[in-house]
């Protein structure tokens, strides 16, 4: 009897027949489901920011684009007239020898201030990584306080710098015995307005260099600078066959964003001298600003802005190459 109701308890029982079985779904609709939902996640993520960037700067480009390609003025801003000219624009400025004077001007002036921040800004993030505790936070502040000056007033400051008359440095280099620098006007000529210029460039992006340098100093193995030093390596041989290669991309991807950031530099050179005198210190970005705005020929200033863009484009070309072989090689 014991035996039978064990048995009997233990029986499975059959499926009702009015109520079949629901089959489980198809492991494959579940795993294509997933995979999309996990492929399109990260556009989900990006959505916002591409929509805002095509508000904020894809429009403005398109605008500036038709703009171009018009003979806008300051009478047909009043009509509320449209006058097409194709090409006349640009035909103008690529056989002008103001534009080409300026485009050569401009690049010059960016490979100046590029090589001399890379470099001013190497050697201070090679010095971060071998002062002690203290003095790295005190050079590191400093270096803080002047990258988060606000552009208009370093200008500001460096105009009374170089003040003809009540200038310090003026007043420091006639102590020093060049007594004919007492009342030097360093805005009277190119040469003098552009090294002022290069100081007040370098001086405000060398920080952004030399704490990104000693962060990824910082990354590097302590033992490779112990053998290195044991096998009779300078500083120099160091630097070249340990510190570069590893941080090779780090110097690409800094110089090619400081050649953007010198070459489209607007505030500093206009608010300084607004690229005078007589126009011979006018990068691209100012001459464009100047014919635009200041003499209300937006179209032609239109045209000069996007050659800027197109010009840039093609100095970075090189740059762009070496990103897409770096994402080959991944």
């Amino acid at each position: 009897m014991g035996a039978q109701s064990t048995g009997t308890a233990t029986e499975p029982r059959p499926p009702s027949a009015s109520t079949p079985p629901t089959p489980p779904p198809p492991a494959g609709r579940k795993r294509s489901a997933g995979g999309l939902a996990a492929r399109g996640a990260p556009y989900l993520l990006i959505l916002p920011a591409l929509v805002a960037t095509a508000a904020l700067l894809a429009y403005p480009l398109l605008r500036n684009l038709v703009i171009s390609f018009q003979n806008l003025n300051a009478f047909q801003l009043i009509q509320h007239t449209t006058e097409w000219t194709g090409f006349g624009n640009y035909t103008d400025q690529l056989t002008s020898s103001v534009f080409w004077h300026t485009t050569f001007r401009s690049v010059l002036f960016t490979a100046a201030n590029v090589a001399l921040i890379m470099a001013t800004g190497t050697l201070v993030g090679l010095l971060l990584n071998r002062l002690g505790k203290r003095m790295r936070l005190f050079l590191s502040l400093a270096l803080i306080l002047a990258w988060a000056m606000p552009m208009v007033a370093g200008t500001t400051v460096y105009q009374w710098l170089f003040d003809s008359q009540y200038g310090v440095v003026n007043w420091g280099l006639a102590k020093l015995g060049w007594h004919s620098m007492a009342g030097f006007n360093w805005f009277g000529g190119q040469f003098s307005t552009f090294s002022v210029i290069t100081l007040m460039i370098v001086w405000q992006s060398v920080p952004f260099v030399a704490l990104n340098l000693y962060a990824g100093l910082t990354t590097i193995a302590a033992e490779l600078f112990e053998a290195a030093r044991m096998d009779g390596a300078t500083a120099w041989r160091t630097f070249r066959s340990v510190t570069f290669p590893i941080l090779k991309p780090f110097f690409l991807s800094t110089a090619f964003l400081e050649i953007i950031w010198v070459f489209k530099a607007f505030t500093q050179v206009y608010a300084l001298n607004a690229g005078g005198p007589a126009g011979t210190t006018q990068t691209l970005p100012v001459y464009a600003f100047v014919e635009g705005v200041g003499n209300q020929h937006y179209g032609v200033g239109a045209a000069i802005s996007t050659l800027t863009i197109l010009i840039l484009l093609a100095l970075m070309s090189y740059y762009f190459r070496i990103i897409l072989k770096q994402e080959d090689d991944l």
